[in-house]
């Protein structure tokens, strides 16, 4: 067993590890150990289907110290036409390699293992097998703890298939669909919708297409979630409308409707209440071609998939021609209990700003290199579970504004947040006035102006109990 000295052990180098240590690097003279079971960094991204897209802009992905693509670049064709660009999961890839080699190795203080496994405590073994023993001098750091698992990663479908029956992955479809003359896409997600968009965008009526969606969800407009000068006014219309909605709402449906009037929330079908929400974003643009899928099947989970029939929990469809199944019924989002952020000699990566990881790991390591005791960074830091209900948006929403109501208190975390490329946010925090009594007054009146949503936001969340 070989033994390394090391300030941190980090365990995990997808979008949150890359996240946390590029900004521990930047920030403070610490030494990093960095063990992945990946033979690159990106984590779940190198496991990917080839025809992925973030759904989030790529001018606020990534790391804090290096831009992914142009950050000035908007796309002008498509549907994601007038909004900033979409990365590729290659280009993703890719950048994190960029970012591993040009940025935290040449520091000379990263020590980074591809394709070791992790052994708990502070040993790891590499793919020869050696086991390595690291004396961390500070903490280890848990980046796997909200680990994405794609389909790619699983053994096979929950359900059963009978011979016959022709069963893929996101990643398969490609090299599958030429010839076939009808799919099936199976799962309400955004790997779903990722899957209906490639085939209606490569040619394939919709009428050619079925879509099982056990739970509809909310979607989120990406028109309100574009960082940059340019969009400032429409982000901040769409959090003054947000505002009034709940600040107008007499119940969680009412509010919903409030949402859905003024296009801060979107549903696919109209007439369907969803009951899902996992912070998906489209575009409405997007949207428009997803509703043009008509056959979708909304009884629940499939059971068991026969030649001439789907079983699902609550009936069965027939299937009147050979189709093929494309299996995207993993969770997305993990959601593990929460637990305290810095707990003595570890670190556990989560969210702290709803369905906002790679902003949240950069925001971890500030915290920890710029405060002295874990009571003030837990106090900063506290974790928002993943969403899966629509309550959960109210949730979410509650915890993101106590948590930036802590923030605007503290001068310097607020000019921090000012600089932080992750934080879709900045621009609103530029558009605060210079002078420090005009600007103690504005962040006052934010601070209360959250404390009043929350509160309203409580007491919706009440009365549905």
């Amino acid at each position: 067993m070989t033994r390394i000295e090391a300030d941190y052990l980090v365990v995990g180098a997808g979008a949150m590890g890359m996240a946390f240590v590029d900004t521990l690097l930047t920030e403070t003279d610490a030494t990093v150990v960095l063990v992945d079971e990946h033979h690159q960094p990106g984590g779940h991204w190198n496991s990917v289907y080839p025809f992925v897209r973030l759904h989030q802009p790529s001018a606020y992905y990534g790391v804090n110290s290096c831009a992914l693509g142009n950050e000035d670049s908007v796309d002008t064709a498509g549907w994601n036409e007038g909004f900033f660009e979409l990365a590729t999961g290659h280009e993703v890839c890719a950048y994190y390699d960029q970012v591993m080699r040009h940025r935290m190795l040449p520091t000379g203080r990263l020590t980074y293992f591809p394709s070791a496994r992790y052994l708990g405590g502070s040993t790891f073994a590499t793919l020869d097998g050696t086991e390595h023993s690291v004396s961390v001098r500070r903490r280890v750091v848990d980046a796997t703890y909200l680990l994405t698992v794609v389909q790619s990663m699983r053994s096979g479908p929950p359900f059963a298939v009978a011979d016959g029956v022709d069963v893929v992955t996101p990643n398969e479809l490609p090299r599958h669909a030429p010839g076939r003359q009808h799919f099936t896409i199976v799962g309400g997600g955004k790997t779903g919708m990722d899957c209906c968009l490639w085939l209606l965008r490569n040619g394939v009526p919709a009428d050619r297409l079925r879509w099982i969606m056990p739970r509809d969800s909310w979607l989120l407009n990406r028109a309100n979630v574009q960082p940059g000068p340019v969009f400032v006014k429409q982000l901040r219309k769409s959090i003054g409308t947000r505002m009034t909605a709940i600040t107008e709402a007499t119940s969680i449906d009412d509010l919903f409707t409030r949402l859905e009037a003024d296009q801060s929330l979107l549903r696919l079908d109209p007439t369907v209440r969803p009951t899902m929400y996992h912070c998906a974003i489209v575009s409405l643009g997007e949207l428009e071609h997803l509703r043009l899928v008509e056959d979708v099947v909304r009884m629940g989970h499939i059971n068991r998939v026969d030649p001439d029939q789907v079983a699902l929990q609550g009936g069965s469809v027939s299937t009147p021609v050979p189709s093929l199944y494309v299996d995207c019924t993993t969770q997305g989002l993990p959601r593990p209990p929460s637990v305290p952020v810095f707990d003595g000699d570890r670190i556990t990566l989560q969210s702290v700003r709803g369905c906002q990881q790679v902003f949240s790991s950069a925001f971890i390591a500030h915290v920890e290199a710029a405060y002295g005791d874990d009571a003030a960074r837990n106090a900063l830091c506290e974790p928002i579970p993943h969403p899966d209900a629509p309550i959960d948006w109210l949730r979410m929403l509650l915890a993101d504004n106590r948590a930036q109501a802590r923030w605007l208190k503290d001068p310097e975390l607020l000019e921090w947040l000012q600089s932080a490329r992750l934080n879709v946010l900045r621009d609103l925090f530029l558009l605060l006035p210079d002078k420090p009594r005009v600007r103690e007054k504005a962040i006052g009146a934010l601070t209360v102006a959250l404390g009043a949503a929350n509160e309203r936001l409580a007491a919706l969340m009440e009365s549905s109990v």
